[in-house]
């Protein structure tokens, strides 16, 4: 083949590819569709906002402090105004008025004056381990049996239910070790209208019972 021939097969091999060339077609598809994904996620991260959760499981009657709480990012679709926004203030003189576990956001409608509590917290010490299925976020009964008056009787009289469906905050087994006689405790949450009869029981030195109320959930996390 001549070389004249050639010349114009390497010019043709040359030329700038057109607007119909394919190659060039399907490149602008992936640049834009590069862009446009790269700007759905710059507008998905911009929709998020600062709120509070807990650092640890609080119980009712904690004040919102900075101690306890630390501040969390979340996606702004739908509930995120249920939630207490970090980026105001936390309102003064404010406690949670039911449990809140470890993690969980804070909730606004958990949120209230002291006054406006319905439980509070009462810790019943153990004489040895838990019982089975006594678990922190679930339920418990609490019965009394009352020392007898007459000191020369001893013993107690019949055990009574002076509280039921309290709920565990916090079990806490003996300890261990150089620990070992230090007692256990049970930490439980108790209405207003059973406090005065768990109170009376814990001073006269009743026997104490909690028993667990099965099929109650545990503790959220």
């Amino acid at each position: 083949m001549a070389v004249s021939e050639l010349a114009p097969v390497a010019a043709a091999r040359l030329r700038r590819p057109g607007w119909r060339d394919p190659r060039l077609i399907v490149g602008l598809v992936l640049l834009f569709g590069s862009i446009a994904a790269g700007a759905r996620l710059m507008a998905e991260a911009g929709q998020t906002r600062a709120v509070y959760a807990a650092r640890t499981a609080l119980p009712p009657g904690t004040a919102l402090t900075a101690e306890v709480l630390k501040v969390v990012r979340v996606r702004v679709e739908g509930a995120d105004a249920g939630y207490l926004d970090a980026a105001s203030p936390l309102p003064a003189g404010a406690v949670l008025l039911r449990t809140v576990g470890e993690g969980e956001l804070i909730p606004v409608a958990a949120i209230g004056s002291a006054a406006s509590l319905s439980v509070r917290p009462v810790t019943i010490p153990l004489d040895g381990p838990p019982p089975g299925g006594l678990v922190a976020g679930g339920r418990a009964d609490i019965w009394a049996a009352v020392p007898h008056r007459d000191q020369s009787r001893g013993g107690f009289q019949a055990p009574r239910q002076i509280a039921d469906g309290v709920e565990v905050f916090a079990v806490s087994a003996p300890g261990a070790g150089l620990n070992s006689a230090r007692s256990g405790s049970l930490q439980v949450l108790v209405a207003e209208d059973a406090l005065p009869d768990v109170l009376e029981a814990l001073a006269d030195e009743s026997r104490l019972s909690v028993l667990p109320v099965l099929g109650t959930p545990r503790a959220r996390s």
